[in-house]
């Protein structure tokens, strides 16, 4: 009796009515479609769990650039201001010698941004919905613009509510920050997994 390398024989095992051991074709072919259907559901639940983690991510961004300028401002004792747009926000900071909110020039952390497409966001300020503007090129901002959200030298901020979320998808994510400066993020309208 043959053996192999690894100390086994080699020969086909024969059950005791003459059959040899094995997968039939159809058992094969059951396998490759169960296989092929799970790797459809992993890649189309990818695809939707992408779209909510890209929402998730920039929900937490912002959340951790407000707590940043929270405790910034109280540092500095320094306002700083928050303006939405649908696509995105900026940020400013008030100067108390001329009275004007300044963008902060050569500041990367604090830079405009501009969300990707599809993505959208809302504003509410007590518990009413802000309307926004498309973008910041058809905001008609004169020469002084006014911030939605402030960040007082004291730590206070303006409660407000900002939704993250997709036209055709009805989850978004909300960050809320109260007026003593605690923020947070919640989902609203996903599947659970």
């Amino acid at each position: 009796m043959p053996i192999s390398a690894a100390g086994t024989s080699t020969r086909p095992r024969v059950f005791p009515d003459g059959c040899c051991g094995g997968f039939s074709l159809l058992e094969l072919l059951v396998v490759a479609t169960i296989i092929a259907v799970f790797a459809g559901v992993a890649v189309l639940s990818l695809g939707t769990l992408g779209s909510d983690r890209v929402l998730q991510r920039e929900a937490a961004r912002l959340q951790g650039l407000i707590d940043l300028l929270t405790e910034e401002a109280v540092l500095e004792s320094r306002d700083y201001g928050l303006l939405f747009s649908e696509t995105g926000y900026r940020f400013y900071v008030f100067d108390y010698q001329t009275f004007t909110w300044l963008e902060p020039v050569g500041d990367r952390l604090l830079a405009e941004r501009t969300l990707e497409e599809p993505l959208q966001l809302s504003l509410e300020l007590d518990d009413r919905e802000v309307r926004l503007a498309q973008d910041f090129d058809t905001m008609d901002i004169n020469e002084q613009p006014e911030p939605q959200v402030i960040v007082f030298g004291s730590g206070e901020v303006t409660p407000f509510e900002v939704g993250f979320f997709r036209e055709l998808n009805a989850g978004r994510f909300v960050l809320s920050a109260e007026f003593n400066g605690a923020t947070s993020v919640v989902g609203d309208g996903f599947d659970p997994i």
